[in-house]
């Protein structure tokens, strides 16, 4: 039987059972301390298995093309914190402090992989420059989310919850520790690992997915034991979804323009739209229990959970539009 059209994906599915089972039973006493470690385990093994599948001579390819790299950098690390910051005397009273606070996390994390990649290679797009552009845009995320969310946090004042960021040597030393070092060990052991990796790529939709089904089911866990969620109103979460739509109705329009006044190939405007548009769940929800560890992280990623179903949902149709197109022409000189 085929699947509705308005019924979400298996994952998304998954991802509000986690939710629901959280809400019911969520984990207390020691079973925190074992979830904990579990999950810990399964994000070094995820950013181990994206280490090991990236082609390096792919990242290098797709360096060349610093035109299109500036344009998704600027719009994920410049343009999206700056339209959070700029309408938060509107956003800020419609959701409270602190899932404003959410709202910029989700402004100051990296692009997507997967699906900037998928909805790329959907869309007729250059994929090797998306796939080395939000590649990039993950690594480069490691050093430049907490950072950025550093800066808004203190910018804005945000104290709210417990909500402000506070960048300490253990912070950094779980990033490092956490998601860059395995990477980096994936990357050495390529020529081990890749080819195994390359025949069982299952493995790493099957650990993208378990990690964020396990990270949501913590957060929500802890702020179900904490009663944060009692007095969260359908308002709110309505709110919620309109401040995520009006940030890609902002973003993709303007990428849009902005690709083809600058001379991009068609081509280079899909992987341009998808990538700069897109916010990641895979590494933005362990970020997130590393920065804000001992605060609200369930609230704290609820707009970051909204954001990505909407994304996904926007991205479907605009890639199938894309495609019934014109062949894109020959990509411009780099």
């Amino acid at each position: 039987m085929k699947r509705p059209a308005w019924m979400p994906d298996n994952f998304v599915l998954s991802l509000l059972a986690s939710v629901g089972l959280a809400m019911l039973l969520p984990a207390q006493g020691r079973g925190v301390a074992l979830l904990q470690g579990l999950t810990q385990a399964a994000i070094a093994l995820l950013f181990f298995l994206h280490g090991s599948k990236l082609s390096r001579r792919a990242v290098w390819e797709g360096l060349l093309h610093w035109r299109l790299h500036a344009v998704v950098f600027a719009a994920t690390f410049v343009l999206f914190p700056l339209l959070g910051l700029a309408l938060r005397p509107w956003l800020e009273p419609l959701v409270g402090p602190t899932l404003y606070l959410g709202v910029l996390f989700i402004c100051a994390l990296p692009s997507t992989v997967q699906s900037s990649i998928a909805f790329t290679s959907v869309a007729r797009g250059n994929v090797a420059a998306a796939m080395c552009s939000a590649s990039t845009s993950n690594i480069l995320g490691m050093a430049l989310t907490p950072l950025l969310m550093a800066a808004m946090a203190r910018w804005v004042g945000a104290a709210a919850e417990g909500g402000a960021v506070q960048l300490s040597w253990h912070t950094f030393e779980g990033i490092v520790g956490t998601l860059l070092l395995p990477f980096v060990a994936g990357q050495l052991l390529q020529g081990w690992t890749g080819a195994w990796v390359a025949r069982h790529k299952g493995w790493i939709r099957w650990s993208d997915q378990g990690t964020i089904l396990l990270v949501v089911y913590g957060a929500f866990s802890a702020a179900t034991v904490q009663g944060l969620y009692r007095h969260l109103p359908p308002a709110t979460l309505l709110a919620l979804l309109g401040i995520c739509a009006l940030l890609l109705a902002i973003v993709m329009p303007l990428l849009m323009v902005i690709s083809r006044r600058l001379g991009f190939s068609r081509e280079d405007e899909i992987a341009i739209v998808f990538c700069g548009s897109k916010k990641t769940l895979a590494s933005g929800v362990p970020m997130a229990q590393i920065l804000f560890a001992g605060q609200a992280v369930g609230l704290l990623v609820l707009p970051l959970m909204v954001f990505h179903q909407l994304q996904l949902m926007v991205c479907a149709p605009l890639a199938r539009r894309y495609a019934v197109g014109p062949r894109p022409e020959p990509a411009l000189q780099r």
